[in-house]
């Protein structure tokens, strides 16, 4: 009968998808995935009420009942549960409110979620409370077999019972273990990164290097074919498809050093064993290195998106904001120099606003007049000649195209060769331009950005992270301590950082509503404040397993996270319901019977109501989690799978935790709540802590010792970790591969090869003064930059103090050998200095 709801419900679904025009997607039938579980529950609940009623009915008369008395205890027991089981499905579904409530991108995902599990789980609630009893009346037939009969729910009691009996023996000791319980619970939520969205495979993956403006097309062309060669090498790789610079469209142009290369990837089961796309990222990213570019990586269609929403190319972004563009720039190529140095940054390139080049012709009016021309005849020749002029329209069948003349490409691109373009004069003559305007070549913005009245300025950062909150602060932090910004600059942080920070703010605001709703709704179905409060006891408890197991896969507090965990407060809320209405029933029969007198008496009720009927709570948890482990077994890169794991896990942990709590916390929460409406309330006192759990003598001396020992080995390897940091480290010395004044202090750069040299180096830097003593100059930088043609190659690391004052060891990795342009700073009480230099590496 429980079955029989299920593809009722979710055909009924689909009708007012229909009517909505909710098409059917990964997210729309997702949404009916995981309501599958919870839907049965009502079916469930009401069965094994009837069951009960019959059992009963049974064991009160000594016979079965006749047809026409099966159909009223059957109804009967119908409406025993029915109020309840209707407003806790309700719940279910009001709970989903605040997914309704998110905007942009999260919401346009998650809404056909919200929608379709909303339809599910209200026809499954309009049928629990319709249909079944109807199909109760009609199917339960023949002799119930009594519980204590049933295998499962013998073996379920027996393992229950006695676990049920020291609980509510040992009440404030149980409460106690779940208050600490809760308290731990911190410990994995504090180590949960956070992330907008983790990330919709699919399939394909998107390269996009980005180089500084002024590269030429050939070099461009070299470059990528080198590129989709070095990608095509990847065994996972099936297809590889690149392209530099876009047509100059208003909606998405693209200059020439931005380059896109999609890369077609084989099905997941065809990857290398242990291959997984984490894996795979890193190996590119170690294999492909162009000097002067910065990898970014990621998906085509989510790369679309996010570029025309926010206009980054990356998953995350600065935005620089002032009054000029150079000072922008400036404050631009800083960041990345420190982004890229930080932690978890698999690339940072700060875009060049004023980084263009540009040739100028400025015509002299005066020479133009002489020979009988105008401004407008010179640029004419200039258009026609360099930028090229439609001059016709050819026909090919149905399509036409326009013909462009313009001078081949040795006189476009030779400043000497555009010089002497010819100019027609009214006379006939013919003078060279060079004669008219002046040539040069000038840099300047490629474009000029500017939101909000301001302009700005981007700098593009991929990382290898998912946690994009924690990477963002600590980023937030060594920029604050680097950089200082001159009055009217600033930054922001965008790309996906935006959107979770605005589901965060709209979050803080819709749950607690929501959560307002819930107590309201399970006010109207118990009639009681502390009846409602005991069942919201379920949302806290059922975070315990939803953050452990969070914690246990990996996995980011998302958008998706969230959504599951708005599910779970719903479902969790529904069980309590069910567990609070059977000690309910279980009292109520007591107080009937005259049975509810002490506190024996009360002891005894809630082990009928909370061990006799174990069955049905095991079997809707159990339908629960059987209807969302699909989901988890479903392959990692399968399109949509990270998202569904992300909504279903925590459903998962905190069904279960929450079960746990509605066996062993309920039962004692209601002892304590009922035992203030017994007439003897008096009890045999038992201890706070368990006889069994308290040592002996011996053994309490043996566990302090065992507690000595571990304290004794903790203090022996931080003593040990402390004396390593303190051991002197690999001595350098060797004469100076290169010398420098600063003010009026001595550098010298000493390495162990005595030249720098391609790839990892370690070398030592000393400060002296005039009497070569040396010198603490406090903070001290070095940076590292090559010159190529179109971009500009950077190299940078890490400067620590060694234990002499005035000696600094610098390790830095170098990309390229060749001559590179150097630059050492400090920065100290007393004084600040800096000089550039050359260097070369082997």
């Amino acid at each position: 009968m429980a079955i029989i709801t299920l593809p009722i419900a979710i055909i009924l679904s689909f009708v007012p998808m229909w009517w909505m025009h909710v098409t059917s997607n990964i997210m729309s039938l997702g949404g009916i995935a995981i309501a599958i579980g919870a839907m049965v529950d009502s079916a469930i609940i009401m069965i094994e009420n009837a069951h009960k009623a019959l059992e009963h009915f049974r064991n009160e008369h000594g016979r079965e009942p006749n047809s026409l008395e099966r159909i009223q205890v059957i109804i009967a027991g119908a409406k025993g549960v029915g109020r309840a089981l209707f407003f806790a499905l309700l719940v279910i579904t009001v709970s989903f409110v605040p997914v309704f409530s998110l905007t942009a991108q999260e919401g346009r995902l998650f809404r056909p979620l919200a929608f379709t599990k909303t339809f599910a789980m209200f026809f499954a609630a309009f049928l629990g409370v319709t249909l079944v009893p109807v199909l109760m009346t009609l199917l339960i037939r023949g002799k119930i077999t009594p519980e204590e009969k049933n295998p499962v729910n013998r073996f379920l009691i027996r393992a229950y019972q006695p676990v049920a009996d020291f609980v509510l023996r040992y009440r404030w000791f149980t409460l106690g273990a779940a208050l600490i319980v809760l308290l731990v619970t911190i410990f994995p939520f504090k180590r949960l990164g956070s992330e907008f969205m983790p990330p919709l495979n699919e399939g394909t993956l998107l390269y996009m290097p980005t180089a500084v403006p002024g590269m030429s097309i050939t070099e461009a062309t070299k470059i990528l074919q080198i590129q989709d060669r070095q990608l095509k090498k990847i065994p996972e790789a099936v297809t590889v498809f690149g392209k530099a610079g876009q047509a100059d469209t208003p909606t998405d142009p693209a200059p020439l050093s931005m380059f896109e290369t999609v890369v077609a990837l084989k099905p997941p089961d065809q990857w290398r064993r242990g291959m997984t796309w984490e894996k795979l990222l890193a190996e590119v990213n170690a294999n492909i290195k162009t000097p002067g570019m910065a990898n970014i990586f990621w998906m085509p269609i989510q790369t679309r998106t996010e570029m025309l929403t926010t206009g980054f190319r990356s998953i995350l972004g600065v935005k620089v904001f002032g009054p000029d563009l150079r000072e922008i720039q400036k404050l631009a190529v800083q960041i990345e120099k420190e982004l890229a140095d930080l932690p978890n940054t698999r690339s940072a390139f700060a875009e060049r606003t004023v980084g263009g080049y540009f040739l100028d012709f400025t015509v002299n009016r005066e020479a133009a007049a002489r020979y009988g021309l105008k401004v407008g005849d010179v640029n004419d020749i200039v258009e026609s000649a360099i930028g090229g002029k439609n001059i016709t329209t050819t026909v090919e069948g149905r399509e036409r195209y326009p013909v462009n003349t313009r001078y081949a490409r040795d006189f476009r691109e030779d400043l000497d060769a555009l010089k002497r373009v010819l100019v027609p004069t009214p006379t006939g003559a013919q003078v060279p331009i060079s004669m008219l305007a002046d040539i040069n070549y000038k840099t300047g913005p490629p474009s000029v950005r500017s939101e909000n009245g301001k302009l700005v300025g981007f700098v593009f950062v991929d990382i290898t992270t998912s946690d994009i909150d924690g990477y963002v602060r600590k980023a937030s932090e060594h920029l604050a301590q680097r950089i200082q910004y001159p009055p009217g600059y600033y930054i922001e942080w965008a790309g996906q950082f935006q959107y979770l920070q605005a589901a965060k703010e709209r979050l803080k605001v819709v749950v607690p509503f929501t959560l307002l709703i819930i107590f309201v709704l399970l006010y109207i179905s118990t009639r009681s404040v502390v009846r409602t409060l005991i069942v919201l006891l379920t949302v806290p408890f059922s975070l315990v397993g939803a953050f452990w197991l969070l914690y246990l896969l990996g996995y980011n507090m998302s958008v998706a996270v969230w959504v599951g965990l708005i599910a779970l407060a719903g479902v969790g809320a529904e069980t309590g319901v069910v567990m609070l209405l059977y000690l309910d029933h279980a009292w109520d029969n007591f107080n009937a019977d005259g049975r509810m007198n002490n506190m024996r008496d009360l002891h005894a009720a809630v082990m009928e109501g909370a061990v006799q009927r174990i069955r049905p709570k095991i079997m809707t948890v159990c339908a629960i989690l059987f209807g969302l482990l699909p989901i988890m077994w479903s392959p990692t890169l399968q399109a949509g799978a990270d998202v569904m794991k992300r909504i279903a896990t925590p459903m998962i942990g905190g069904i279960i935790t929450s079960a746990i709590l509605e066996l062993l916390i309920f039962p004692v929460i209601y002892i304590v709540w009922r035992k203030r409406e017994l007439p003897d309330q008096t009890e045999e006192e038992a201890p706070l802590i368990p006889p069994a759990l308290v040592v002996s003598r011996e053994n309490r001396q043996r566990v302090l010792r065992w507690i000595a020992l571990i304290g004794v080995v903790i203090a022996l390897f931080y003593a040990g970790n402390f004396l390593w940091k303190k051991l002197p480290t690999r001595k350098i010395s060797g004469a100076p591969f290169a010398t420098q004044t600063v003010n009026d202090l001595t550098v010298n750069f000493i390495h162990p090869q005595g030249q720098l040299r391609r790839g990892n180096n370690e070398f030592l830097i000393e400060f002296r003064n005039a009497q070569d003593q040396l010198v603490d100059v406090g903070n001290v930088k070095f940076d590292l930059d090559m010159n190529m043609p179109g971009m500009q190659m950077h190299s940078g690391g890490t400067i620590e103090r060694t234990n002499t004052p005035g000696r600094y060891r610098a390790k830095i990795k170098i990309d390229m050998s060749g001559d590179w342009n150097a630059k050492i700073s400090f920065d100290s009480p007393h004084g600040k200095g800096q000089q550039s230099f050359s260097l070369t590496a082997k």
